[in-house]
């Protein structure tokens, strides 16, 4: 247990000596939320991707990998399309339109995008956020007290306020560059540990093992791309689900806030290539460990979540300990908290900056200088911090069935569902206005909650929801009301402007 306990000290301490470097940054609002836009290439990718990653990944994708075998490579591909979208043809408009518009928050971009006259865009969009965010962190929180327990034996509660304050503290004392900072560091760590696991558990398998026919024998649906039965229209759904997962990357603004604060649009070519090869490693990597883990730990017959835990999710602690001495066991605990601490600092700075900019400053009208302006956003964050932990502590005891994948997905899927069709409209369409920018968040916010209490629970077509989950409908749907609402009522001055302000960032109207 020592050989753990080193291992997850070192890495702590890195976190936090990058946090006391990063405070020396931090002065103001803008030091705070954006890094004052200074963000190289590998910063910005690795943040932006191990932000969009999570536990979910970790324990989440691990655990489906072994749960219904190779069709979770559609969670590959989904992921792979979303970041090719957003880093390949949405990042640098982006970036333009923000440094334009001088923006430190998606909510200024939006505001500036459509020349709002009144603040009801800004509270839509910070009030969405904020309850979303605080769902999602309250997953993460979760994932932390569940890696605990299963790493080093401790209290799921205790693991879970441990982790609490751990990512509180690095992100309260240095903001966004400490988060980008650690966020390269943590990214790095889960590159190297996700793709050795899988490796060096595969070259130990000696001549006699048939990993394919072991599996077709265990269950047939784990070697079928499309799942157990084949292409049926159930499990086009459940596909359809997974692929589209990587929807959450285009707009989601604690992934977004990345671009708005990377140096320049030269940085966001150079990575792009970065992005996706982190994306590929490390999610190809995670499905593979959770297939190994199936062959390897259960039988014909077998029940995994018997051996595995709920979902599956214990595949990947269970894979590290058959495989690794304890000293890299440590490393592997690092990991996980490394994909869960780097996504909840995150979305910690975002909200805290969205409620302090967004609401306080903008909406209130109350003005501060720098250091005062710094200082409310840390306090936000505690406060943040403490309620997604009494949000995860109040699932655990009501749904101790949970699965973490699922979890983290509603938190994701509602961020995605209100943010981003209405980011890919604001950036490419002119037509696009203000009313149906609002209708947009409303509608993404209402189909969420929705379709995962209401719609998942109805005969005939509920098994169909449950199995997209809420991402394909609550996206879908936030889509064509924002279209509907913006062509009833079109907004010609908006579209001239739209126009001038592409010239002015050397663009060509797309629409």
């Amino acid at each position: 247990m020592i050989e753990k306990y080193s291992m997850l000290f070192l890495y702590l301490a890195v976190l936090i000596g990058l946090s006391i470097i990063a405070a020396k940054r931090v002065n103001n609002i803008r030091g705070f939320i954006t890094g004052n836009k200074t963000l190289g290439y590998w910063v910005a990718a690795f943040s932006a991707q191990a932000t969009g990653e999570s536990s979910w990944l970790l324990l989440g994708v691990t655990g489906m990998g072994a749960m219904v075998g190779f069709s979770a490579y559609w969670i590959v591909v989904g992921e792979m399309i979303g970041v090719f979208i957003a880093w390949f043809f949405m990042a640098e408009r982006y970036k333009k339109f923000t440094d334009h518009y001088d923006s430190i928050t998606m909510t200024d971009f939006l505001v500036s995008r459509f020349g709002a006259k009144t603040n009801t865009l800004r509270v839509v969009a910070s009030v969405s956020l904020a309850i979303f965010i605080l769902i999602y962190i309250a997953a993460q929180i979760d994932a932390t007290g569940s890696a605990f327990e299963r790493f080093l034996e401790w209290d799921y509660m205790t693991g879970a306020v441990v982790g609490f304050i751990i990512v509180v503290v690095y992100s309260v004392i240095g903001g966004f560059v400490a988060v980008a900072w650690t966020d390269m560091f943590q990214g790095a760590v889960m590159v190297i540990s996700l793709v050795a696991l899988p490796l060096v558990a595969y070259m130990m398998l000696g001549p006699s093992d048939h990993v394919y026919a072991t599996l077709e024998n265990i269950d047939p649906g784990l070697v079928n791309i499309w799942g157990n039965g084949g292409l049926t229209s159930m499990n086009f759904a459940i596909v359809l689900g997974m692929m589209l997962i990587g929807l959450g990357f285009l707009g989601s603004p604690q992934v977004f806030a990345r671009f708005l604060s990377i140096r320049d649009t030269e940085e966001i070519k150079r990575g792009r290539w970065v992005a996706l090869m982190f994306t590929f490693l490390v999610d190809a990597a995670a499905v593979s460990i959770g297939v190994l883990g199936r062959y390897l730990f259960t039988e014909v017959g077998t029940d995994p979540v018997e051996t595995l835990g709920n979902g599956a999710q214990n595949v990947l602690p269970t894979l590290v300990e058959y495989v690794f001495p304890a000293i890299l066991v440590g490393l592997y605990v690092a990991a996980v908290l490394s994909a869960i601490m780097s996504t909840v600092s995150s979305l910690l700075i975002v909200a805290a900056g969205s409620i302090t900019h967004d609401m306080y400053r903008k909406v209130f009208g109350v003005e501060m200088d720098g250091a005062r302006s710094a200082s409310i956003s840390r306090w936000l964050t505690v406060l943040f911090a403490i309620i997604a932990l009494g949000i995860a502590i109040a699932v655990s005891i009501i749904s101790p069935t949970r699965t973490i994948f699922w979890f983290v997905i509603f938190g994701w899927s509602g961020i995605a569902a209100v943010f981003c069709p209405m980011v890919i409209m604001a950036l490419f369409w002119k037509g696009f206005t203000i009313r149906g920018a609002i209708a947009s968040m409303i509608a993404g916010f209402l189909m969420t909650v929705l379709a995962k209490f209401v719609f998942s629970e109805m005969p005939g077509i509920g098994p169909y929801f449950v199995a997209m989950e809420t991402m394909p409908p609550a996206f879908l749907f936030s889509f064509i009301v924002g279209y509907i609402v913006s062509i009833i009522k079109p907004d010609e001055e908006l579209q001239k402007q739209y126009d001038n302000d592409l010239k002015a960032i050397g663009e060509h109207n797309d629409g």
